[in-house]
Formats: C-alpha cells, structure tokens, sequence
C-alpha cells in the first residue's frame, strides 16, 4: 500500500516516526495537527496512548512499596526499546500495532473499520 503524503507537508513515513520522537508529547502535537494521512494518525495516536500509558504507569507503580519500585526500574528499559522498535516500523512505512494498544490506536484514528 503507498502512503499518501501528510498534510503536514512531509512524507508520510517521516511524519509517523517523528510522532514518536518524544514519545506521547510529539504523539499529540501530530495526532492534532494531522488532517489527511490515516497511517501519520495512526502513529500518532499510537504513540500517545502507548507512552503515555507507560508515563502514568510509572508513576502510580513508582509509588508501590518494593514491588512497585523494582518492576519502576524494568519500565524505562521496556519503553525504551519498545520505543526503538516503533520509530523503526514507522519511518520504514510499516503499519505495527503494539500489542493490546493497536486496536485502540486504530479506533482513536478513525480507523477501526480497517483490517
């Protein structure tokens, strides 16, 4: 499938991976300021609610006593290179859904008639 350019005034697989580049922050700021491309969207929205996710699971883990403090140290590693693996699929053009987060990511995107 060809990508259609974003409205951004940028390729499309550029946009969806600097989506990702500050995790859920450029996951919003191109999740709002994209009106055309479903795949930019897509991987905005992804972005948004995958990071974001594991921001605030930090937090509220962080806050646990001893479990909750050593699965806090695990989380960065796993951000990270979940994070690692999303700017890969996106500036490559691929459409990957994080596991659990696609469906929903694809719903917030308007596309959750897609295959």
């Amino acid at each position: 499938m060809e990508l259609k350019k974003s409205s951004l005034g940028m390729e499309a697989n550029i946009a969806a991976g600097l989506a990702y580049v500050l995790g859920w922050v450029t996951g919003l700021i191109f999740f709002l300021a994209e009106k055309e491309s479903e795949f930019v969207k897509f991987h905005a929205a992804q972005s948004l609610i995958t990071f974001g996710g594991l921001f605030i699971l930090g937090f509220v883990v962080g806050m646990v006593p001893l479990v909750g403090w050593m699965l806090a140290l695990f989380l960065p590693l796993v951000s990270f290179v979940l994070w690692i693996v999303c700017l890969i699929q996106a500036f490559q053009g691929k459409w990957f859904e994080v596991p659990l987060v696609g469906p929903y990511a694809k719903k917030m995107a308007g596309l959750e008639g897609t295959a």
